[in-house]
């Protein structure tokens, strides 16, 4: 039996702050400002991981309201979340992600990304796609004012 899910995330940005996405941290003048430390391409997968079983979102299991994460390191949501789902019997068949931010470009970062997150997700490098997009300097992305993450995921009955 197979189960499709589908996440999203985006994050306002702020001057100074440090900038994680996909687990790794990424040079830039601005980072995410949030209450975990912001990573939106991993609260992204992690809502089209839970929402494949219908086991709500990221909100439901790591409340922003809560001071057991705040600030917590992303990676440890992701592998709490992978928990829940080889608890239910599933695996991983591939993700494919999609960032979209003007700056910085993020190709260069891609490999490093995939090689932090894949051994967390159980699946090999050639099982996770990571693209960038610009907005083409429209909304607030292009404004540079936040970043956004989907993801799509194809679990598998083990």
């Amino acid at each position: 039996m197979y189960r499709i899910g589908q996440g999203y995330d985006v994050h306002a940005l702020g001057e100074g702050l440090p900038f994680w996405i996909g687990g790794i941290k990424v040079e830039h003048t601005k980072g995410a400002i949030a209450h975990s430390d912001g990573d939106v391409l991993i609260h992204a997968i992690c809502d089209a991981l839970m929402g494949a079983l219908s086991l709500g979102d990221i909100g439901k299991h790591f409340p922003d309201t809560s001071s057991e994460f705040k600030g917590i390191d992303s990676k440890l949501l992701l592998v709490h979340t992978m928990e829940l789902i080889t608890a239910r019997g599933y695996h991983i068949v591939n993700i494919d992600c999609t960032l979209a931010l003007e700056k910085p470009k993020i190709l260069k970062y891609n490999d490093a990304m995939k090689e932090v997150l894949s051994p967390l997700l159980g699946i090999s490098l050639d099982d996770l796609s990571i693209k960038a997009t610009t907005s083409e300097k429209i909304g607030f992305v292009g404004r540079e004012e936040g970043v956004a993450a989907w993801a799509t995921v194809l679990l598998s009955k083990i």
